[in-house]
């Protein structure tokens, strides 16, 4: 005998019609990785389809995310000249203040995300300014470089900046430095739960930010700690965050749900470098059906409370969603 489960479970008609999570194009941000030069094109062996690229190749890239119905990007930026304090990150000529302004003439019609640190910038890997006497960075200088690279960001066409230092204080400051110099338009997506993660490995590779000495366990989050993450996304929502997210996603889709019923923001997840490869690398051995499991792990993040998902997967995920 049928049950009242079977019965609506038997034509794909109404499974479909009962369906309670949905994807859509207009969930994804996709990462793109920008090097100095012209045509420069390298895809990066631990990230088997994503690139470091020229900002020509990137304007190119724009346009087939666009054809697939993509129109929002996160940039992270490749300086040939690292030093002690990323310089470069907070310089009107640097390599994503130049790159925001040549594809925003190229596509203004792409909404343009920034990811806001310094681990891509400094010559020690690090997220921000070292305090040379507890050797981890010093929270309250970073927060004033932080401004200043929000600003430039802005000045040169950033429609969304998006802090992912996991510094005390950082939205209120850059908030506060973005409303006094004429951009209190532009919204913050904070990484506002940022765990102290493995799964950051392949990312390493392809922003070229591996730490030159320890690692970021003194302000990245303890894995192991829920209601901490709860309260650090919840400080964020205090200090003005436009939208909240949960990095990474896969292992933590318990803490998104507890975020998503702690606060009414919307609430973003990153799917990782590390997550991202390893799908890549089942695939590659064959031991999954690498379509249904990635469609299957973006349901996933939909259903525990995700609005945006930032992923390396979104031009695949659009492929099979606009077949």
């Amino acid at each position: 005998m049928f049950t009242r489960f079977r019965r609506k479970r038997l034509n794909p008609v109404l499974r479909d019609l009962l369906q309670e999570t949905h994807l859509s194009v207009n969930d994804f941000i996709y990462p793109l990785f920008i090097k100095s030069g012209k045509n420069v094109k390298i895809e990066v062996a631990s990230m088997p389809g994503v690139f470091q690229m020229s900002v020509d190749e990137v304007i190119k890239e724009c346009q087939t995310l666009k054809d697939l119905g993509i129109y929002a990007i996160i940039l992270f930026g490749i300086p040939d000249t690292k030093d002690s304090v990323g310089s470069d990150a907070m310089c009107e000529h640097g390599i994503i203040a130049s790159s925001i302004r040549e594809i925003k003439k190229a596509h203004p019609d792409m909404f343009v995300v920034t990811d806001l640190c310094f681990c891509e910038y400094t010559d020690h890997g690090h997220c921000g300014v070292l305090d040379p006497v507890l050797e981890t960075v010093d929270n309250d200088i970073t927060l004033e470089n932080l401004a200043k690279q929000a600003q430039v960001h802005a000045k040169a066409g950033a429609d969304m900046i998006a802090p992912s230092g996991m510094m005390d204080g950082m939205i209120s400051t850059i908030r506060a430095g973005l409303d006094a110099n004429g951009f209190s338009h532009i919204p913050i997506m904070s990484y506002s739960t940022k765990f102290s993660s493995a799964y950051y490995g392949p990312f390493r590779d392809v922003a070229e930010s591996s730490p030159s000495f320890g690692d970021r366990r003194s302000y990245q989050m303890n894995p192991a700690n829920r209601k901490e993450a709860i309260l650090e996304s919840i400080a964020d929502e205090n200090e003005g965050a436009d939208i909240l997210m949960v990095k990474p996603a896969l292992a933590y889709l318990d803490i998104v749900r507890d975020i998503k019923e702690n606060s009414s923001l919307p609430l973003a997840v990153y799917n990782v470098s590390g997550e991202y490869s390893m799908l890549k690398m089942a695939a590659k051995a064959g031991v999954i059906d690498y379509e249904r499991v990635m469609m299957e792990t973006m349901i996933g993040f939909k259903r525990a409370g995700a609005d945006i998902i930032i992923s390396y997967h979104a031009k695949e995920v659009a492929e099979l969603l606009n077949k």
